[in-house]
């Protein structure tokens, strides 16, 4: 359920994620995987300071994540994001079978469930499974705020 005190702890957290990533000269994007109520993998956005263009939070955590579970299935996992995950990083989040994720702003040019490209909510590709839930919105105002204030 959205807005649970967990929920708004994670997305807290991949707020301060965010935060460090900005202040490292990358995009100010923060991650959380959390598997029944514990945090499994976190990361932040490593580009476009870095040298890797995929080296975006999402993939990042997911990788970690997949590692230690030692499986392709995430299914039970939460992905808290404080944006809504691109193109590139919905792949990815469908490929490990994620079956929530919650983020703070929508980005609909590019977003994985608000673009007119929502792989995030396809349905037609069976090997992905079912779509995950997802749930937008949440503390979007003090990700802003916090965004505003490290300008």
């Amino acid at each position: 359920m959205v807005n649970s005190e967990l929920d708004r702890q994670m997305m807290r957290r991949s707020i301060e994620l965010a935060a460090s990533a900005a202040s490292a000269g990358n995009s100010p994007v923060g991650c959380v995987i959390v598997l029944d109520g514990r945090v499994l993998a976190e990361a932040q956005e490593e580009s476009p300071a870095g040298d890797d263009p995929f080296a975006h939070a999402e993939i990042l955590v997911v990788r970690t994540a997949l590692g230690l579970m030692n499986k392709q299935d995430l299914s039970r996992v939460t992905l808290y994001s404080t944006n809504e995950p691109c193109f590139l990083c919905s792949y990815g989040i469908r490929e490990a079978r994620i079956g929530r994720i919650v983020f703070a702003v929508e980005t609909p040019e590019i977003g994985g469930a608000t673009s007119q490209y929502p792989l995030l909510k396809a349905t037609r590709i069976n090997r992905w499974g079912p779509a995950p839930q997802i749930e937008s919105g949440l503390l979007a105002a003090e990700y802003r705020k916090a965004l505003k204030q490290r300008k």
